[in-house]
C-alpha cells in the first residue's frame, strides 16, 4: 500500500505521535508495537468496578449497615470532586471570572447532590438497627472527615473557622498552630464532663493534624475568598454563587446531618456515644457556631439569624 492509499488524517496523527516522542526521546515504533499487543480496555477495568464493590465491610450482620458505608464512601467521593474544582480555582495563573464562575457552579452541583442525597441517612435505615451496628463502630465518626476539613480550610481564611466565643483573638496573620487548635469543630469533639478531647479527636488529629495545618499555610493566599478578590469588580452573579456556596456548605449540609441526627438519636446532650463522643447538639445547629465563610458578602441581620431559615421550615414545619 502505498503512503497516498493512507487516509490523510491517519498519516497527520502519526507525524504528530512522532513529534511527540521524539520531543520526549522515545522510540515511537516500540509504543505502536505495544498497541498491538495491548488488550481492549472495558468499562469494570477503566473504573475498578471489583475493587470498589469490594469495598464495603461491614462490622455487623445488620444489612442496613451496607447503606451508611456505602453512603459515607460516595459523601467522600463528592468531597475529591469539590476539592478538585477548588484546587482549579485556587492554582489557575490567569484567572478569569468565567473560569472561577463555572468551576464554582459545579462545587454548588456537588453539594446539591450531597444534600438532597442526605435523606438516605434518616429515610433508608431502620431506626432500631442503625442504633445497634453504630454502637460496633465507635470511635469512629463523620466528623473524621478530614476532605470536607480540607474544604472548609481551602474556602476561607482559616480565622473564619476559629470557635466564636475566641474568634475576634485572631486574624489572617495567626500562625496555623494557633488556628488548628481552636478551630470551630475542636469543640465539637470535647468529652461534657471532663472537657478534654475525645478519642475521636486525638486519632483524627494524629493522621490528619500535620496535613491540615499545612493546608491553612499553603492556602493562605489562594483559598476561594482570596481568588475571588483577584476578581476585579465581580459580577453580582459570581457574588450569588460565593453566597450560595456559603449556605449549601455551612448551613444545609451540616443541618441536613442535623435532621438525621434528631431523626435517629436521643435529644440529651449527655446521650452522645453513638456518634463518636461528638456533641452534635452544640456542634451542627449554624445558629451556635455561625461558621460563615464570607462575612464581608452578608447583612449584620442575615448574619444573626444564620440558619434559622432552614430551621424553621425543616424542623418545625413552619415558614417565617
Amino acid at each position: 500500500m502505498h503512503e497516498s492509499e493512507f487516509d490523510p488524517k491517519i498519516l497527520d496523527k502519526i507525524k504528530q505521535l512522532e513529534e511527540k516522542f521524539k520531543a520526549s526521546g522515545q522510540d515511537m515504533l516500540s509504543y505502536l508495537e505495544g498497541l498491538l499487543y495491548a488488550d481492549y480496555l472495558t468499562y469494570w477495568e477503566y473504573i475498578n468496578l471489583d475493587v470498589l464493590l469490594s469495598l464495603q465491610q461491614p462490622k455487623t450482620s445488620f444489612k442496613d449497615e451496607k447503606i451508611f458505608i456505602i453512603y459515607h464512601q460516595i459523601t467522600e467521593l463528592y468531597f475529591k470532586l469539590i476539592i478538585s474544582e477548588m484546587e482549579q480555582i485556587a492554582d489557575e495563573k490567569e484567572l478569569t471570572e468565567e473560569f472561577f464562575q463555572s468551576r464554582l457552579e459545579r462545587i454548588l452541583m456537588y453539594f446539591d447532590h450531597l444534600i438532597s442525597s442526605f435523606a438516605m441517612m434518616w429515610k433508608g435505615m431502620e431506626k432500631e438497627q442503625f442504633l445497634k451496628f453504630r454502637m460496633s463502630l465507635l470511635p469512629s465518626s463523620g466528623f473524621q472527615s478530614a476532605q470536607y476539613r480540607e474544604i472548609e480550610l481551602m474556602a476561607t481564611d482559616a480565622f473564619q473557622l476559629v470557635t466564636l466565643s475566641k474568634r475576634s483573638q485572631f486574624d489572617y496573620h495567626s500562625p496555623a498552630d494557633d488556628l488548628f487548635e481552636h478551630l470551630y469543630w475542636q469543640q465539637g469533639a470535647i468529652e461534657l464532663a471532663s472537657g478534654k478531647k475525645t478519642l475521636t479527636l486525638k486519632n483524627f488529629e494524629l493522621k490528619y493534624g500535620k496535613k491540615l495545618k499545612e493546608l491553612i499555610e499553603g492556602y493562605r493566599r489562594k483559598n476561594l475568598w482570596h481568588k475571588y478578590m483577584e476578581i476585579d469588580h465581580p459580577s453580582d452573579e459570581l457574588t450569588d454563587l460565593m453566597k450560595k456556596f456559603d449556605l449549601k456548605a455551612n448551613v444545609f449540609w451540616p443541618l441536613a446531618h442535623y435532621k438525621s441526627a434528631v431523626r435517629y438519636l436521643q435529644k440529651d446532650p449527655v446521650d452522645i456515644a453513638a456518634t463518636g463522643g461528638t456533641n452534635w447538639q452544640k456542634y451542627l445547629p449554624p445558629r451556635f457556631q455561625k461558621v460563615i465563610f464570607y462575612p464581608e458578602l452578608w447583612t449584620e441581620k442575615e448574619m444573626e439569624e444564620w440558619g434559622k431559615g432552614w430551621v424553621v421550615k425543616e424542623i418545625f414545619g413552619e415558614n417565617e
